[in-house]
């Protein structure tokens, strides 16, 4: 049983505030100390705020400018959002297209934040694991090996057999190769399916699914994203809230777009212990479609949308002048917790 004394909790970090925060995940404030040790765990709630209060007096020259970050995660998290993996491309011998993927379940230590570590699961070293892309009527062979301690799967969201559905745990050091064929189009998601599930995904096991349709949708700017969170203490509550896997990453580096040019984000939420996530955009409206899998579905006119867990969708937005707009889950605390960025349309 984890002493409460020992946590800390999301609340307790909130009340140094949103710009405070900033200055602590963006300005180096937890990367010189030694709050997050490999096993995630703090010292004690005191000494985190007190730590917390001392440095976020150094503050920012600015609300939203966390300062100079060059890690090596923000630049993970910076290009994950236009990396799709297609796979190996062949053809069988009717005539259908094979898409095969390499898949790894490993154990390693992820930065979440400027010097804040996580403990996690990931596929192929990366939280949340590569955007997977292929075409409705593709064949999709995932050649999956286990290189955990732990037992894991990999369960795809989609029409498939039920015994390709990732329910069967593959054991440490075996393989498994799942394979289907894509359907239906739109935005899908993929994760571990092991028990309990709550730590299999909180631990990063989980990422993008994309069945493009046969038909291709209008030309756009296309970028992914998966909404998450990560608790740091395992206390059963998140402390730092990202897109992509780490906080902040597009305050620190604004998305660059055009003016005028339509923008597609495929979009997911696979935050535990939250029931929701949400997505909110500043100055303007985007068309959402729920899955994106009916061709025939409405899209609704908006400028925030609710997620659960594993729920996805497709973002069109197109921004009518040069700025900097602000985007945003719209649960404050998770705002304020690292969940944030900036589209820069030029």
């Amino acid at each position: 049983m984890i002493d409460p004394q020992q946590n800390i909790s999301r609340r307790s970090i909130l009340k140094v505030g949103a710009a405070g925060l900033l200055g602590v995940l963006g300005g180096a404030l937890l990367g010189q100390s030694s709050l997050f040790t490999k096993t995630a765990k703090a010292a004690s709630k005191h000494d985190m705020h007190s730590q917390l209060k001392a440095q976020a007096h150094e503050g920012m020259s600015h609300a939203y400018d966390p300062g100079v970050d060059t890690s090596d995660a923000l630049e993970r998290a910076v290009k994950a959002l236009t990396q799709f993996d297609y796979g190996k491309v062949s053809t069988r011998a009717d005539g259908k297209t094979l898409r095969e993927y390499e898949m790894h379940a490993v154990e390693l230590e992820v930065e979440i934040a400027k010097g804040v570590k996580f403990p996690g699961w990931a596929y192929n070293g990366t939280i949340p694991g590569p955007t997977l892309r292929c075409t409705e009527g593709d064949i999709v062979r995932i050649n999956f090996h286990n290189a955990s301690s732990h037992p894991h799967s990999i369960h795809f969201h989609g029409i498939h057999p039920t015994n390709m559905d990732g329910l069967e745990p593959v054991a440490p050091g075996e393989s498994f190769v799942y394979e289907f064929e894509a359907k239906p189009a739109g935005m899908q998601v993929y994760h571990c399916h092991v028990q309990p599930f709550t730590r299999h995904i909180h631990k990063g096991l989980y990422g993008n699914f994309i069945i493009d349709p046969k038909v291709k949708r209008k030309p756009a700017k296309e970028f992914t994203m998966v909404m998450n969170g990560f608790d740091l203490d395992l206390d059963g509550e998140n402390e730092v809230y990202t897109v992509n896997g780490y906080a902040f990453a597009y305050i620190s580096r604004p998305i660059k777009v055009k003016a005028g040019e339509l923008i597609r984000i495929y979009i997911s939420n696979m935050t535990e212990f939250d029931l929701i996530n949400s997505f909110h955009l500043h100055a303007s409206y985007f068309h959402y479609y729920a899955t994106g899998a009916d061709p025939e579905a409405r899209p609704y006119f908006t400028d925030t949308i609710v997620q659960c867990q594993g729920e996805r969708g497709l973002v069109e937005i197109v921004f009518p002048e040069p700025g900097k707009y602000m985007f945003h889950a719209h649960q404050s605390e998770f705002t304020e917790l690292g969940w944030m960025g900036f589209f820069e349309a030029e």
